[in-house]
């Protein structure tokens, strides 16, 4: 399985950014799927995730309202939608696949994609 996270970029407070990460080598919909984000400096900590058949998703608190994460299994791909963007939420984010235990830890995950790059100025 590998996972290709792609779509970040520099913008301003109040901006909007759409992550794509793109899913090869196994049977996307059977995985949920998440994004999880590391600032410099930081534990990487959970954003959301998706169910592997998109009908249940989960969100850390802080992104709640301003973030959807949203699947398309035709396409092999999970998306991360980002409005109203933060200077806090400036990371790399990446994506993974979720093998089993809680949504909340990096620990549940497996096959981390290299991350994409998301910057928010003030």
């Amino acid at each position: 399985v590998q996972l290709q996270a792609s779509g970040g970029g520099s913008v301003q407070a109040g901006g909007s950014l759409r992550l794509s990460c793109a899913f090869s080598g196994g049977a996307f919909s059977s995985y949920a799927l998440g994004w999880f984000r590391q600032a410099p400096g930081k534990k990487r900590e959970f954003v959301a995730t998706i169910s592997w058949g998109g009908g249940s998703t989960t969100y850390r608190d802080s992104v709640k309202g301003r973030f959807t994460i949203s699947r398309d299994n035709a396409k092999n791909t999970v998306y991360l939608q980002m409005n109203n963007l933060e200077p806090e939420d400036t990371a790399v984010y990446y994506c993974a696949v979720h093998v089993a235990g809680s949504y909340y830890s990096s620990k549940s995950y497996r096959y981390w994609g290299r991350g994409t790059q998301v910057t928010v100025s003030s």
